[in-house]
């Protein structure tokens, strides 16, 4: 019998236990994919081990059991290749790996992400059952595990300030878009990364593809078995990048387009012949069966066509996030908020979406009730909790957009003296709900995402404290058109 892991499954060895996971928090899907996601898994310190002799390639039991056999010797080899077999079957029937007579057949199984219309996933029959006990859930050992300390899980890297297009609506001031990481720094990062155990990586700019070492960069992320979502306009893509991602499984895509019309994306971009160039590279990832999902930020520019986009999209089996959520930029400078809908703009927009999305309402309700379960205690986001992003200069901010709040630099301490003691960290982190007594007492707050990037890039002072209108606003509106679709109703 030959084992694998999955294309899709994360492993991460903590030595006392294992944690496995799929890649549902980091990859993407296609608009009709149904299936339920896999979820996670805490393993045992055994069973940590027989994970870590499994790969990505098909590899017979006996060759498993017989490495897992150097590290338990005094157990009788025929027990260890029971014990493995039995575990691995546990493993398969959850979904984390599979099995199969031969190679082929066991790498037949593993069902990669494709466009293409493909047959059910077959269950593997061959393993016998197993009596399932109740456990703790991973967060909770987790929190446990670490003593309530956050623990990094996702790290955004922008390989490059530089930016070959000059969107109208960008947080990031386009003469401050100058660099590209260099290799030493980002093989440093990954190295921390790894030692940390961090499960997930944004490579974004900037235009990420600007950075001459973007394929190399790729090839050391696969290495370590980063989970990689690439954030690009995709207007510099070429077959050697086309090929490298093909080879990463747990790779995605995120790209932005804005609107069908050549002209009118070409105008967002301020960058003529924009449009084609990344319609025909979303076309060429569709056609290599890389997983993506567009972006479709909704301003005054394409605001009466940007449906238009989320009809190609789901003809081409492809997700979009459509938000009208524009920041200012983290310079605190406001002239990009002049594309911003106003708020009887973004009225228009839910109520469009409404009519096209019976269920859209059904899981605001959903969301709105959700959050009626939060206390005074709870965090505000998960900046510096699970994720954080560095720089190509080395700089470390809370999150992607908030640039002008440097909390370290990884030259000249490492990530994780940065992530446990910074001061700075440490003072976003004791944040709590409470610590916004307007939002407090909102009636409106259910229908409000707090985000404190929102409030600092556009107040002067850089204060994350102090609330954004804007988006009070829109929370009232959320919470007026709910009640009166359930009176409708």
């Amino acid at each position: 019998m030959f084992f694998k892991i999955k294309s899709n499954i994360i492993f991460r060895n903590y030595v006392s236990f294992g944690y496995i996971t799929d890649n549902r928090n980091f990859g993407y899907e296609l608009t009709d994919d149904h299936e339920s996601n896999i979820g996670d898994k805490i393993v045992s310190e055994s069973g940590a081990v027989f994970l870590s002799v499994l790969s990505r390639k098909p590899q017979p039991i006996d060759k498993l059991a017989n490495k897992i056999h150097k590290k338990f010797t005094d157990a009788e080899f025929r027990t260890i290749r029971n014990d493995a077999t039995e575990f691995y079957c546990s493993l398969e029937r959850d979904g984390f790996i599979v099995s199969g007579k031969t190679l082929q057949e066991c790498d037949k199984k593993d069902k990669r992400f494709s466009y293409k219309t493909a047959e059910p996933e077959s269950i593997k029959k061959d393993c016998s059952p197993i009596i399932r006990h109740p456990e703790k859930s991973t967060q909770e050992f987790f929190e446990e595990y670490f003593n309530g300390k956050p623990h990094l899980t996702s790290l955004h890297i922008e390989i490059a300030s530089k930016c070959n297009e000059r969107c109208i609506h960008c947080y990031i001031p386009h003469d401050n878009k100058i660099n590209v990481m260099e290799p030493d720094l980002f093989y440093d990062v990954l190295k921390q990364c790894k030692d940390m155990r961090v499960l997930h990586l944004t490579l974004s700019g900037g235009e990420p593809m600007l950075n001459k070492n973007f394929c190399d960069f790729l090839r050391k992320c696969k290495e370590y078995d980063f989970s990689v979502n690439v954030l690009s306009n995709l207007t510099l893509l070429d077959d050697e990048i086309i090929k490298e991602m093909k080879t990463n499984q747990l790779l995605g895509v995120q790209v932005s387009l804005y609107s069908m019309n050549s002209n009118v994306h070409d105008k967002i971009t301020q960058t003529k012949g924009s449009f084609e160039k990344t319609k025909n590279a979303i076309l060429k990832l569709i056609e290599n069966d890389i997983p993506m999902q567009i972006s479709c930020p909704i301003m005054k520019q394409n605001k009466n066509c940007y449906d238009d986009v989320k009809k190609w999209a789901k003809k081409h089996k492809i997700n979009v996030g459509d938000d009208y959520v524009i920041i200012a930029r983290y310079n605190h400078t406001t002239q990009n908020l002049s594309n911003r809908l106003s708020i009887n703009e973004v009225k228009k927009v839910i109520n469009d979406t409404n009519i096209n999305d019976p269920k859209y309402m059904d899981e605001m309700e959903k969301e709105a009730e959700k959050k009626k379960n939060t206390t005074l205690e709870d965090f505000v986001c998960s900046v510096c909790h699970s994720s954080i992003c560095v720089a190509d200069n080395g700089n470390v901010y809370p999150c992607a957009g908030w640039q002008d709040n440097i909390v370290g630099n990884v030259k000249e301490a490492s990530l994780r003296e940065i992530w446990d003691n910074s001061e700075k960290v440490q003072h976003l982190r004791g944040l709590r709900r409470q610590d916004f007594p307007k939002c407090i007492q909102c009636p409106d707050k259910e229908f409000c995402t707090m985000c404190m990037v929102r409030n600092a890039n556009e107040d002067p002072l850089g204060n994350p404290l102090v609330v954004n209108e804007y988006f009070c606003e829109i929370a009232r509106l959320n919470r007026k058109m709910m009640v009166e679709w359930k009176e409708n109703a």
